[in-house]
């Protein structure tokens, strides 16, 4: 599920797009490249996630700044079909 782009469903960062960096046994840790850069993730229960089809490649991921242009793209393709 790593590199899984969800929106958080409760918490602060409620309605916020947002992508899977790792798995544990019980959390996602979950990053958005702004407030919750790559090198600090934040921890969210999975009951707290809306998964959504869509993948970002590793290139993606690498740096805080692709990340957050890739989601900027992401979240502003699913306002325009909403």
């Amino acid at each position: 599920m790593v590199g899984k782009v969800v929106l958080s469903n409760a918490g602060r960062d409620k309605t916020k797009v947002m992508v899977i960096v790792k798995e544990t046994e019980n959390y996602l840790l979950v990053c958005d490249g702004k407030e919750r850069p790559v090198e600090r993730p934040k921890r969210k229960n999975p009951k707290h996630l809306k998964l959504t089809n869509t993948y970002l490649t590793a290139q993606q991921l690498e740096t805080n700044r692709a990340l957050r242009k890739a989601l900027k793209a992401i979240s502003s393709t699913n306002e325009e079909e909403t």
